[in-house]
């Protein structure tokens, strides 16, 4: 029988950008998404949004991994 500590969380929407200040409305379009925040990305290279937990990475920063 599976256990329920098995089930992983999904990783987070990830999108690389080329600037370090950048917005989420968690699509707001599509009407499932929340007001529009303003992000920093720090030193580590990425932000994540608290409202939808979209992850933005700064592109050729510490955290850009592709």
């Amino acid at each position: 029988m599976p256990s329920a500590h098995n089930h992983a969380l999904p990783a987070p929407e990830t999108y690389v950008t080329q600037t370090a200040r950048v917005w989420c409305d968690g699509d707001e379009q599509a009407g499932d998404g929340h007001p529009r925040v303003w992000l920093q990305i720090d030193a580590t290279g990425l932000a994540d949004c608290g409202y939808c937990d979209r992850r933005f990475i700064l592109a050729g920063g510490p955290a850009d991994q592709r």
